[in-house]
C-alpha cells in the first residue's frame, strides 16, 4: 500500500493550494487526487477574468490561474493524479467508516487514515494517510429540486453545464435565453452569450436582492442592459420537445407566486443558476459531522472535521464568491494537515468553543474555536441573512465584545469575515461561547 503524509481529494483551486501548503508546512508525500482528465476543477471553463488578485497580485483568466496553482503544486513537489475516483475514506484497518462523527482526542487509529480509489490505469487502489484533506468543491442545484411545473423539454439546463458547452466545447445551447436565479455563474453567462450573439431576455431572481456579487450585477446586467428582476420566478415552461416560452410571475414576501402576474416571455433556453451544494458525498460516508446551515463539514479552528486527520476546505466547506478565498482557506487547511500528519496538533477537544451565528448572520465558519490552540489571528468567514446598512460585524466571547468590523452594506450574496485575536479570547478567561452577529 502507498503511503502518504497527506492525502488531497479534488484537485481544483482548494486542492491545489492545500497540496502546496502542506509541503511547505513540512509534509513528506503529499498526493492531489482529482477525479476528472484535467487538474484546475471549474477553473477550466471560466474564461472571464477576476481570477488571482487576492493571491497572487494580477487578474488572471480562470485558466491561467488553474495553471498558475497547478505549477505552485508541482513545484512543492505534491504528486498529483487525475482521473482517479476517490470511493471512501476510512481509519486504516478498520471496517467501513461508520460511527466517525464522534469527536475524540486522539488520532483515528496508529495507521492513520485509509483512501480507497480507482483509475482507469490502476483499477482499486488504497492509499495509507497521514491526514487527508476534502476539497471536493460544489455542485449546482438541478431543475428537479426546484419544481417547476411543466414538461420537460430541451433547453432547459444548469447555468454551469451552459457555461461548459460554450467556453469547452464551442456550443451555443440557445438563441433566446431566460436565467432564473442571480448566481455569479448566471450573471457570467448571461453576459457571455450576449457576446456570443444570443439574446437575454431578462434574469429572474426569487429573493428582493442578487444572490451575486455586486460587481457581476453591474458587469454583466446592467452595462448590456439585462433587466434584473427581483421578487419574480418562473412559475411554468411551456413547450414539449423543445422550450418555447416561460410564465414569469411576483412574488410575495413569502416568496409566493402572486395571482394575475404572470406574463409569458418567448424563449428556446432557460438557465438555472438557482444554488450551490458542497460536494459531500464522501464525507457523510466517513462519517463527518455536517451543518445544516452551511451543508458542509464543521470544523475547528484548524479546519479539521469531527473526524480527527481529516480537514476540509474550499467550497466542499462552505461555498465561496471568490476562488481566491477559497485558495486562501484551503492553505490553512494543507498546512494544519501536515502539522497533524508528521505528529503534532494533538488536540484536547475539551478546551474548544462553539463559534455561533448571532443576530443577521446566517452562518459561520470555523464553528468551533480553541483559544488556547488557535492561531494568533483567526479569520472567521461568514454570511449575512439580508440586506443590511451601516452595520457592524461583531463578534463577542459570553456576550463581551472581542472584534469588530464596521460595513456601508452587507449583502446575503458577498461572503464578509472578521478577525478573532488569539490574546482577546484569552483575556477573557474561560469563555463558553463566541457569537457573531450584526449590530448598529
Amino acid at each position: 500500500m502507498r503511503r502518504c503524509d497527506v492525502v488531497v481529494i479534488g484537485g481544483g483551486p482548494a486542492g491545489l493550494s492545500a497540496a502546496a501548503a502542506a509541503r511547505a508546512a513540512g509534509a513528506g508525500e503529499v498526493l492531489v487526487l482529482e477525479r476528472d482528465e484535467r487538474l484546475g476543477g471549474i477553473l477550466n471553463q471560466c474564461v472571464h477574468g477576476g481570477f488571482g488578485l487576492a493571491t497572487l497580485g494580477e487578474e488572471l483568466t480562470g485558466p491561467e490561474y488553474a495553471a498558475r496553482l497547478e505549477d505552485a503544486a508541482r513545484a512543492a513537489g505534491a504528486a498529483l493524479r487525475t482521473d482517479a475516483t476517490v470511493l471512501g475514506v476510512r481509519p486504516a484497518g478498520e471496517g467501513p467508516a461508520r460511527g466517525l462523527g464522534a469527536r475524540a482526542g486522539r488520532r483515528p487509529g496508529a495507521g492513520g487514515l485509509e483512501v480507497t480509489l480507482v483509475s482507469p490505469a490502476r483499477g482499486v487502489e488504497r492509499v495509507a494517510a497521514g491526514a487527508v484533506v476534502l476539497a471536493m468543491g460544489c455542485r449546482e442545484r438541478p431543475a428537479g429540486a426546484i419544481g417547476i411545473p411543466g414538461f420537460r423539454p430541451a433547453g432547459v439546463l444548469t447555468a454551469g453545464c451552459a457555461q461548459r458547452l460554450v467556453n469547452c466545447e464551442g456550443f451555443l445551447p440557445g438563441r433566446e435565453v431566460v436565467v432564473l436565479g442571480s448566481g455569479d455563474i448566471g450573471l457570467i453567462m448571461a453576459r457571455r452569450l450576449t457576446l456570443e450573439g444570443a439574446h437575454v431576455a431578462c434574469v429572474a431572481e426569487l429573493m428582493p436582492y442578487s444572490s451575486g456579487l455586486k460587481r457581476n450585477v453591474v458587469q454583466c446586467l446592467e452595462d448590456f442592459g439585462i433587466p434584473l428582476l427581483l421578487s419574480h420566478t418562473v412559475t411554468r415552461v411551456l413547450g414539449r420537445r423543445r422550450v418555447e416560452a416561460v410564465e414569469i410571475s411576483r412574488v410575495d414576501a413569502s416568496a409566493r407566486p402572486v395571482a394575475g402576474t404572470g406574463r409569458i416571455v418567448a424563449c428556446d433556453t432557460l438557465l438555472l443558476s438557482v444554488g450551490l451544494l458542497p460536494e459531500n458525498e464522501l464525507s457523510r460516508a466517513a462519517g463527518v459531522e455536517l451543518s445544516p446551515l452551511t451543508r458542509g463539514a464543521v470544523v475547528d479552528d484548524s479546519l479539521m472535521t469531527s473526524v480527527p486527520g481529516v480537514f476540509a476546505c474550499g467550497n466542499v466547506l462552505h461555498v465561496h464568491d471568490l476562488a481566491d478565498h477559497a485558495s486562501l482557506e484551503a492553505a490553512r487547511a494543507g498546512a494544519a494537515a501536515a502539522v497533524w500528519a508528521r505528529g503534532g496538533a494533538t488536540r484536547a477537544r475539551g478546551g474548544e468553543v462553539p463559534v455561533e451565528p448571532g443576530r443577521g448572520v446566517r452562518y459561520a465558519v470555523p464553528q468551533r474555536v480553541d483559544p488556547e490552540r488557535m492561531p494568533d489571528e483567526l479569520v472567521v468567514r461568514l454570511r449575512v441573512d439580508g440586506v443590511y446598512e451601516r452595520r457592524s460585524v461583531v463578534a463577542r466571547a459570553d456576550g463581551r465584545e472581542v472584534a469588530r468590523r464596521r460595513r456601508d452594506i452587507l449583502v446575503p450574496g458577498e461572503m464578509e469575515q472578521v478577525t478573532l485575536r488569539r490574546d482577546a479570547l484569552l483575556a477573557r478567561g474561560g469563555i463558553g461561547r463566541v457569537t457573531i452577529g450584526l449590530e448598529a
